[in-house]
């Protein structure tokens, strides 16, 4: 069985200016697909939301 890969959502559910969670800096539409997204897109979409993060940052 492959194991789920675990929605990065921490309860801190705010859009900002650009529609991006100020929680897991996932778009609104990466947020209402995530349950049919197949586990390597939901990967994908962390890797995005990370880099989301540290460009709001300016984390190298």
């Amino acid at each position: 069985m492959t194991e789920v890969v675990k929605s990065p959502c921490i309860s801190v559910c705010a859009l900002d200016e650009d529609d991006l969670c100020m929680g897991c800096y996932r778009t609104m539409q990466e947020i209402t697909d995530w349950s049919e997204y197949p586990n390597e897109v939901k990967r994908e979409v962390i890797v995005r939301a990370q880099q989301r993060m540290k460009r709001r940052y300016n984390i190298s």
